[in-house]
């Protein structure tokens, strides 16, 4: 029913995909993931999703594109490439300068291809109407219940690799994915074969051990998860291993072989801005609320708010064996939030003698009645208070 003048509907779909920037485009049937539901109810039962609780609360959905949206027939998956211009664990090196995942530093994804793939959604429907056939759209942007790596995988974009990521041919591990769902009845594309082989580069690569076996990962030990996702305290046995990483974490991403076919990025608005580019701890951990939103204004850094990305820094700044930092970190002990409060102890303890840990202890504690808190005191000092 996809044939009339004018080619095929799904021709069409791909040179509206390309007139919005969009680097790569496949159609997938909204029943192509069968196996989708059986994986995640595993995953999630075995608590691997951590405090992510609307994974459990969007089991059903999530696991099958029908029960989202039960007219839906086909997804259409594209792929949007920002490729960085550089390695980026190169930052990892400097231990006193923060290393923010390579799509956190330029714009909001989110709000970059939302408005694409409305657009193209808008000309497909204007295509169906002339050609006098009726459909429905739906777009979405990580923002649903949809299982978009596995839908990708399934429309020919790429295959899921050993660390549960997306893998392209053609762009490596940098794609971003937006979907167009369709009441439509369109051809499928072929789909992806698995290419990771025996290689276990992505896997070896990870800070945490975040991958208790191949295809598999623990959120709880990812620092994508800790740095974005995690509400509370970071677990005090991963805090070390997080290096000066503050939001998100590409070494599994970047370790990938089949990057070496990557391109840059042509999308100028996902082009790094330069002040995220290893941008000072010291800097990043006076921030303030008015500051951080300030500093952050169409960055998804922004939705983590300033508390969790202020721990984040202070993890870093803990890591960074710098003691020139130690005046930003005590200014930290008094702060509003918990949370800050508790990464500053933590940060302190790693960069001051046990001394000087103490006379602060003894100004601090009368006044400090958060439970998390007192027990990263407790951790912190050499002898009990």
């Amino acid at each position: 029913m996809t044939e009339a003048a004018g080619g095929a509907l799904e021709e069409i779909i791909a040179g509206l995909a390309r007139s919005e920037g969009f680097d790569t485009v496949g159609i997938a049937r909204s029943d192509a993931i069968p196996e989708a539901r059986a994986r995640l109810k595993e995953w999630v039962a075995g608590g691997a999703h951590g405090d992510m609780g609307w994974m459990a609360e969007t089991l059903e959905r999530r696991a099958d594109p029908a029960v989202l949206w039960p007219a839906m027939r086909s997804v259409i998956m594209l792929g949007l490439n920002y490729g960085p211009a550089d390695d980026p664990r190169a930052v990892l090196a400097q231990r006193s300068a923060g290393a923010i995942s390579v799509y956190a530093r330029a714009e909001d994804y989110h709000d970059i291809i939302k408005p694409k793939l409305k657009r193209v959604a808008r000309a497909l429907l204007v295509e169906t109407q002339r050609r006098g056939l009726e459909g429905d759209v739906k777009v979405f942007v990580d923002t649903a219940p949809l299982m978009e790596k596995p839908l990708a995988a399934a429309a020919g974009l790429g295959w899921q690799g050993r660390h549960t990521n997306l893998v392209s041919r053609d762009f490596g591990s940098w794609l971003f994915l937006g979907a167009i769902a369709t009441t439509l009845e369109l051809k499928p594309s072929v789909p992806e074969k698995d290419h990771c082989g025996s290689c276990s580069a992505c896997l070896d690569a990870c800070p945490t051990a975040a991958f208790p076996a191949p295809y598999v990962i623990d959120a709880r030990r990812c620092i994508s998860y800790l740095t974005i996702e995690h509400k509370g305290p970071i677990p005090r046995d991963l805090r070390p291993l997080m290096g000066n990483r503050i939001y998100g974490c590409d070494d599994c991403l970047a370790a990938c072989p089949w990057n070496k076919f990557a391109e840059l990025g042509r999308e100028m608005k996902l082009a790094a801005r330069a002040e995220n580019d290893a941008p000072p701890l010291a800097e990043l951990v006076a921030l303030d609320d008015a500051a951080f939103r300030a500093r952050f204004p169409k960055s998804p850094i922004k939705r983590v708010g300033r508390d969790r990305f202020v721990r984040n820094v202070l993890v870093a700044i803990g890591n960074s064996a710098d003691p020139s930092l130690l005046p930003q970190v005590e200014a930290r002990l008094g702060d509003a939030s918990s949370l800050v409060r508790g990464a500053a102890v933590w940060a302190l303890g790693r960069l001051a003698d046990p001394d000087t840990v103490i006379a602060h202890a003894r100004k601090v504690l009368p006044r400090e009645v958060d439970a998390a808190v007192l027990a990263e005191w407790d951790a912190a000092s050499a002898q009990p208070l």
